[in-house]
């Protein structure tokens, strides 16, 4: 309710051609005010052409919300599977040191031959557990060296080996896929 037409209500008028017109001024003012945008001027072609620059608009604002919204999603399905891929990772990477200490032990002398083969048996039974989990033994031995893959801790000259090849191998390294769990901890020979 416009101010005037409050007015009109407080104020009783003296007869009835006055308040006609004052209510044919409200509506006038109020019609000037609600004109649509072609009768104060613009051409339909004007408008058209306004309404068309507004769907385009519209239109690219709707692609990129969704292009986010997908780029999102994709986002959020990649984070799951790392998260996944790290915890594996994590936790393999625990039983791998049992494995190294459960092959010191394969590789210690043992007068007892049911004992040595009982600790075989568990080393076998770790061995396929972590081959479940889809981690892999990276192969170190005659290979060239990959500072990807192998960490050198050592260097030697040896007439065996090529250039820049892999000549004893410390400490085996593993991999989870594409993605290294350790390095291997090897001797590079001929660097």
């Amino acid at each position: 309710m416009s101010e005037k037409e409050k007015e009109l209500e407080q104020e009783v008028p003296a007869d009835e051609t006055e308040t006609e017109e004052i209510a044919e001024e409200i509506i006038e003012e109020d019609a000037v005010e609600e004109l649509p945008e072609e009768e104060a001027g613009e051409s339909p072609e004007d408008k058209i052409k306004a309404l068309e620059e507004a769907a385009a608009a519209d239109k690219d604002k709707y692609l990129r919300l969704l292009a986010e919204y997908d780029n999102f999603r994709k986002r959020s399905i990649q984070e799951k599977l790392n998260a996944s891929s790290d915890a594996t990772a994590r936790a393999a990477l625990e039983v791998i040191s049992v494995i190294d200490n459960f092959e010191r032990a394969v590789a210690a002398e043992c007068s007892d031959e049911n004992y040595k083969k009982g600790v075989e048996m568990i080393y076998g039974q770790f061995l396929e557990v972590i081959k479940k989990l889809g981690v892999e033994e990276i192969d170190a031995l005659g290979k060239e060296f990959d500072p990807n893959m192998h960490n050198a801790v050592s260097q030697v000259e040896d007439e065996n080996f090529g250039e820049n090849t892999v000549s004893q191998v410390y400490q085996k390294g593993y991999k989870l896929g594409d993605k290294v769990i350790r390095c291997a901890m090897v001797v590079v020979a001929n660097p």
